[in-house]
């Protein structure tokens, strides 16, 4: 990765519906000159405290702070090193502070850290906020949750279905502060290509939004856009939690800077697997190839046999990739613990299905917004809503997407607004007014 990349981000981090306080935070450094890119490169965290309200606040705050200060406080090392003697530091801060009240004992928080500098991405990790790759049409777990289902999982005596339907999801097995010594996950580096897109966030948004959901989101949208989307999705399933994302896209090599001392990029683990593929299918075509040569000539009997060994060996090849196929869907939330690989994969790719459900979304948010007079800019929302139907309608998913992510993000600003007021009425003892239906054009 060259320092002449531009680097695009976006953070966001919400209560959601359900809880008084955020617990989670978020820090973000770019390196402001070539020289401090080269030694440590840009660093992003995103921590969810643990211990109720002001505990895990505090707890998360500590490492937000804490761990980029010390990252780029340490002089010697190389990033992956000075990254999890940072993460160890910030686990000492929070159990330090711990300890000076009864009340504070035990806090905790979970911490994803992800470093971009010339050699590519490293990740420190401990606990289950989870960091992600989206490159080309998939998305890539690279981090391991610290969680007592994929502990259980690591240890493999028990079937992938039997833990996630019996044990409980937000179990945590290991985080920052609780204890003075913890273990840290360093994952990488692993080389950035240009359109790479990483994703860091807290397990508000990886409980009610599926990776594939992610993946879409982050391919098709802008960072801010994929943001905002991200959240709007995990508060209209509920939004119990806090939900924290930050979204980074690793721009383009400017044509005009010399790259010849980058380190190259390996090719990825999938190409070298489709090798097997074609050399099976270009056997198969082979075989009946020959077959079929020999049955017209002097060796008919032999030929069938050749060319049924090129037919039943295609027809083999066809079999198995329908079995893998099905295979893959049906374990698509079961993650691939494979050491050095990513934990999981999922399809990243656009289908009309997840546009069809935003559309959806959108259209009954609309009407509740009518129904209940939300300050809406009605005349840019129906602006918005029309091009995302008409997208829609003609099979222009990408489009369509970036129309209702905004035309739900726009609705949701009514419904945030209506939510403090609400709030504001209830502390004050105040009578809300009733609501007049809203005139919203041919948004209706």
């Amino acid at each position: 990765m060259l320092w002449e990349q531009k680097v695009e981000y976006a953070a966001f981090s919400d209560v959601g519906f359900r809880r008084h306080n955020n617990q989670d935070s978020y820090a973000v450094h770019m390196a402001r000159e070539r020289s401090e890119w080269i030694r440590r490169g840009h660093l992003f965290l995103v921590a969810d405290g643990m211990g109720g309200h002001a505990v895990g606040e505090l707890a998360s705050k500590i490492a937000a702070d804490t761990i980029p200060h010390t990252y780029l406080k340490i002089q010697e090392g190389a990033p992956a090193e000075a990254l999890e003697a940072a993460v160890t530091a910030g686990n000492a801060a929070i159990n330090a502070r711990g300890e000076l009240n009864r009340d504070f004992m035990r806090m905790g928080t979970t911490c994803t850290t992800l470093v971009l500098y010339p050699q590519g991405a490293v990740i420190g990790h401990v606990g289950d906020s989870r960091a992600y790759r989206v490159r080309a049409d998939r998305i890539e777990q690279l981090t391991f949750d610290h969680s007592l289902q994929w502990e259980l999982l690591r240890q493999g005596k028990m079937s992938p279905e039997e833990i996630f339907r019996k044990e409980p999801r937000n179990v945590i097995t290991r985080s920052l502060g609780p204890n003075p010594k913890v273990q840290v996950d360093i994952e990488g580096p692993y080389p950035a290509r240009p359109d790479d897109t990483y994703v860091l966030c807290s397990d508000g948004l990886t409980g009610l939004v599926r990776d594939e959901e992610i993946g879409m989101a982050c391919r098709e949208l802008s960072p801010a856009d994929a943001c905002r989307l991200l959240v709007d999705l995990a508060n209209l399933r509920g939004g119990p939690d806090n939900i924290t994302v930050i979204v980074i896209r690793v721009g383009q090599r400017p044509a005009d800077v010399d790259s010849s001392h980058e380190i190259p990029i390996e090719p990825a683990a999938e190409s070298r697997v489709g090798w097997w593929w074609l050399a099976g299918a270009f056997l198969a075509g082979l075989l009946f190839i020959v077959g079929n040569v020999m049955r017209f000539s002097d060796q008919p009997i032999e030929g069938a046999i050749v060319e049924g060994l090129g037919i039943l060996g295609a027809g083999g090849l066809i079999l198995m990739w329908l079995r893998a196929r099905r295979i893959a869907r049906a374990r698509s939330h079961l993650p691939e613990l494979t050491p050095g690989t990513p934990y999981r994969i999922a399809s990243a790719r656009i289908i009309p299905e997840f546009v069809t459900e935003l559309a959806n979304i959108e259209h009954n948010l609309q009407r509740t917004a009518i129904e209940e007079n939300w300050n809406i800019d009605w005349p840019e929302h129906t602006k918005v809503y029309q091009t995302g139907k008409t997208a829609l309608a003609e099979g222009r998913y990408s489009e369509a997407l970036h129309d209702f992510a905004l035309a739900i993000h726009a609705l949701m600003g009514g419904l945030m607004l209506l939510r403090k007021q609400r709030e504001m009425w209830a502390k004050t003892g105040k009578t809300p007014p009733v609501p007049k239906p809203a005139d919203a054009g041919d948004a209706k």
